[in-house]
């Protein structure tokens, strides 16, 4: 049975004269990564606050169709006790900056504190936070100071601290350079292999290839396009629906005429030129 399952889901905002979600069925499974793709106002945001209950509860509106969670209507839980099994971190890191404490040391706590875990386990938890996003030397500033990246790095480890079942991260690298943004794939991959469902939306489509199971593509809020990542991110249709090719996948395909066995990731292309070579 999928974790969390859509049937033939549509959903309107209240000021909207038409609806931004349409007639969208979906199935997530425990332990999966998936990659949410498309253009800006595809309803890419609008389907994760579907799917961690805050529409309709905190956006009203007219929501149809089917959502479950564990083979519930999301509409049965209490959306605060949801909020810590479906941890979301928005794009925007300045909006989930509690503002009620003075270090990144105590924000990353705060959480944890709501739901009333032991001070010893919390405080042995922060400090594997701080050490696997790189945060020890800012943990005693103010969350306030920080550069946009830092707090989004904040941010994610306030939403990974609540051990959620579900993580739901929302263009989480947008804030991010280089590095930092492969450090938190590399967290992302962690986090599978404690068996957590995530959901990444991304237009880093290169790091998607890498590390997502499957990928779902929005367009004009439906869904045009699901399915395993390798047979999606090598299909050069996708790119007609906002969608756009892992960057590998792009030269096998324009620059080596490939139209078969498409790689989308480097270790894939390393993999079929020395096969090629060693022919």
């Amino acid at each position: 049975m999928s974790l969390i399952e859509l049937k033939q889901v549509t959903y309107q905002y209240p000021l909207d004269v038409e609806p931004v979600i349409k007639e969208v069925s979906l199935s997530l499974e425990q332990g999966a990564v998936y990659g949410f793709i498309g253009n800006n106002q595809s309803g890419k945001t609008t389907l994760c606050n579907i799917i961690r209950g805050f529409i309709p509860a905190m956006f009203f509106g007219e929501l149809t169709g089917e959502v479950t969670y564990k083979g519930k209507a999301i509409s049965s839980y209490n959306v605060g006790a949801l909020a810590a099994e479906i941890g979301y971190s928005s794009q925007n890191p300045f909006t989930q900056i509690s503002g009620v404490k003075d270090t990144v040391e105590e924000e990353i706590a705060y959480g944890m504190e709501n739901i009333g875990i032991a001070p010893e386990i919390m405080k042995a938890k922060v400090q594997e936070l701080l050490g696997l996003f790189h945060l020890e030397e800012l943990k005693d500033k103010n969350p306030y100071e920080l550069s946009g990246g830092q707090k989004q790095r904040v941010a994610l480890a306030s939403v990974v601290a609540l051990d959620p079942e579900v993580i739901i991260l929302d263009e989480p690298t947008s804030q991010l350079d280089p590095q930092s943004t492969e450090e938190v794939f590399e967290i992302i991959a962690m986090l599978k292999e404690q068996g957590k469902t995530i959901i990444v939306v991304e237009h880093k489509v290169d790091l998607l290839a890498e590390y997502c199971d499957a990928i779902v593509l929005l367009e004009e809020g439906r869904i045009v396009q699901s399915g395993p990542t390798h047979q999606l991110l090598s299909d050069p249709a996708i790119v007609s629906h906002g969608g756009s090719l892992p960057q590998v996948a792009s030269f096998f395909r324009e620059e080596l005429g490939y139209t078969t066995q498409v790689p989308i990731t480097m270790d894939e292309a390393i993999a079929q030129l020395k096969e090629v070579v060693s022919r």
